[in-house]
C-alpha cells in the first residue's frame, strides 16, 4: 500500500513540476493592462456596447464609469436594453443626464430573441449593428456589472493601436471581499490562467486563444474578418469563442502580410489568403466587476452554468477531470496526513513538498487579491469543491437545466 500511496505521490509532483516549467508560466501575474502607461498618438472611434438584462441595481455604477472615461477620442455608449422587467433603461437614461453626457448614450430596446442565439449574444449583435452607424474603429464589448477605471478605455486602444493588435482583453478584478468569495474567487482566477495561460494567448504562435467578457476591446476590421458576432452566436463561453475566432482566422479572408503574399502561388497582392488576428490577454488591477457572490451557492450556480460546456459536454473530459483533478490537488495533503498515521516519513515528507509547490503557485494569484497567505494552502480543498461543482454542471446538462442565467436556459449548443 505504501508503494501505491507514494507511486501516486510522485505522479503528481512530476505533474506539478511539468505544469510549473512548462505549462506557459500561468500562474505568473505580470500580464496586466496597467503596467505600463503609454500615450495615444491617434484617436480611433470607439463604440461601446452593454447588453443589460434586470440591471437596474448596477447599472448606475457601470454606467456612470464608462461615461466619465478620460479617453480623448470620440466614443458613445450603446447600451441594449435586453427586454428588462426593472427600469434598466430609465436607471441608464438618469445616469446619464446626471453626469452630463446623455448625447453619449444611446439606449435600444432588445427585439424578442430568435432561435439559435444566446440571449447576451443577440443583445450585442444589436448593439453592434446600431452603433456601426459611427463607423468605428473599436468596438469595447463589456458587461452591465463592470465599473471601469476612468482610463481603462485609453489603455485598452492605446496597447492595440502600439501593438497591432485585433483583440485586447482584460480580466477585471472580480469582487473578494466575504469569505466565500476570498475562499474561490481567486481560485477561479487560477484555474482560468492553467486552462488558458496568458502567456500563450498573447503569443501570435501559439494556437491558445482565450478572452474575459467583461472588457474586450475589438477592431471593427477583425469583427468584419470572421463573419460578425453571428459566427459565435450559439456559444455560451462567447468571450474564449470570439478570441478564438480572432486568432485563428475563422469565418472570413484577409489581405495578409507582405511575407505572406510572397509565398502566394500566384503572384497578385490581392490573392486571399487566410489571416490570423493578434489577441492580448491580461489582469486588470483597477477595473473591477461589481458582482457579488458572497454566499456558496452563488459561486457555485456561476461555475456550474458553463463547467461542462467548457468541456464540450464530453463524459470523456468530464471522467477525465474527475480522476484529474484529485490526482493533481488532494494527492499531496492525502500523503501528509497517511505519512503522519503510518509514521511513513517519505510519504509524509513528499506529499509536504507537493503540497508547498501548489501553495507557491496559487500564491501570486492570492497575493493580487490581498488575500491572506492562508488561502494558498487551501488550493486542495478549493479544488476539491471545483470538481463538484463540474460535475454539478453536467448533471444539470443531462436534466436539461445548463446554461441557466436571467431566466434562460441554454441545455446545450445544438439547442439554443
Amino acid at each position: 500500500m505504501d508503494v501505491i500511496v507514494l507511486g501516486l505521490m510522485l505522479l503528481s509532483l512530476t505533474i506539478w513540476l511539468g505544469l510549473l516549467c512548462f505549462w506557459g508560466q500561468f500562474w505568473r501575474t505580470d500580464q496586466q493592462l496597467e503596467v505600463t502607461e503609454t500615450q495615444l498618438k491617434s484617436l480611433p472611434v470607439v463604440c461601446v456596447v452593454v447588453p443589460a438584462r434586470n440591471e437596474a441595481e448596477l447599472i448606475p455604477t457601470s454606467l456612470r464609469s464608462l461615461l466619465l472615461q478620460d479617453y480623448p477620442g470620440s466614443f458613445n455608449v450603446f447600451l441594449v436594453d435586453d427586454r428588462s422587467t426593472d427600469r434598466t433603461a430609465n436607471f441608464a437614461e438618469g445616469v446619464a443626464h446626471a453626469v452630463g453626457k446623455p448625447q453619449q448614450l444611446h439606449i435600444i430596446s432588445g427585439e424578442l430573441l430568435p432561435s439559435g442565439w444566446s440571449g447576451k449574444l443577440w443583445a450585442v449583435e444589436q448593439g453592434i449593428k446600431s452603433a456601426s452607424t459611427f463607423a468605428p474603429d473599436y468596438f469595447l464589448l463589456t458587461d452591465a456589472d463592470i465599473e471601469h477605471d476612468s482610463g481603462n478605455l485609453r489603455r485598452l486602444v492605446a496597447k492595440a493601436v502600439q501593438e497591432d493588435l485585433d483583440l485586447v482583453s482584460v480580466m477585471v478584478r472580480l469582487r473578494c471581499k466575504s469569505f466565500w468569495e476570498k475562499l474561490l474567487i481567486p481560485a477561479f482566477v487560477f484555474f482560468f490562467q492553467k486552462l488558458y495561460p496568458f502567456r500563450w494567448v498573447n503569443n501570435p504562435n501559439n494556437p491558445t486563444a482565450a478572452a474575459a467578457g467583461g472588457s474586450i476591446l475589438i477592431a471593427r476590421e477583425a469583427l468584419e474578418r470572421i463573419g460578425g458576432i453571428q459566427v459565435i452566436r450559439q456559444a455560451l463561453i462567447d468571450d474564449c469563442a470570439l478570441a478564438q475566432a480572432v486568432k485563428r482566422g475563422t469565418g472570413g479572408w484577409g489581405l495578409g502580410t507582405r511575407e505572406e503574399f510572397s509565398q502566394s502561388p500566384v503572384p497578385n497582392p490581392q490573392y486571399p489568403i487566410p489571416r490570423q488576428g493578434r489577441i492580448w490577454l491580461g489582469l486588470s488591477s483597477l477595473t473591477r466587476s461589481l458582482r457579488p457572490y458572497d454566499s456558496l451557492a452563488t459561486i457555485w450556480d456561476m461555475v456550474a452554468r458553463t463547467a461542462y460546456t467548457q468541456l464540450n459536454y464530453s463524459p470523456l473530459l468530464l471522467l477525465g477531470t474527475l480522476v484529474g483533478m484529485p490526482l493533481i490537488y488532494l494527492v499531496a495533503p492525502l500523503c501528509v496526513i497517511l505519512g503522519a498515521i503510518w509514521s511513513n516519513w517519505a510519504i509524509a515528507l513528499t506529499g509536504l513538498f507537493g503540497w508547498l509547490l501548489m501553495a507557491l503557485a496559487y500564491y501570486p494569484t492570492i497575493r493580487f487579491y490581498k488575500c491572506s497567505v492562508w488561502f494558498a494552502f487551501s488550493l486542495p480543498a478549493i479544488a476539491f469543491l471545483y470538481t463538484l461543482m463540474t460535475l454539478d454542471s453536467a448533471l444539470r446538462h443531462w436534466q436539461g437545466r445548463g446554461g441557466a442565467w436571467k431566466g434562460r436556459v441554454y441545455p446545450s449548443s445544438d439547442n439554443l
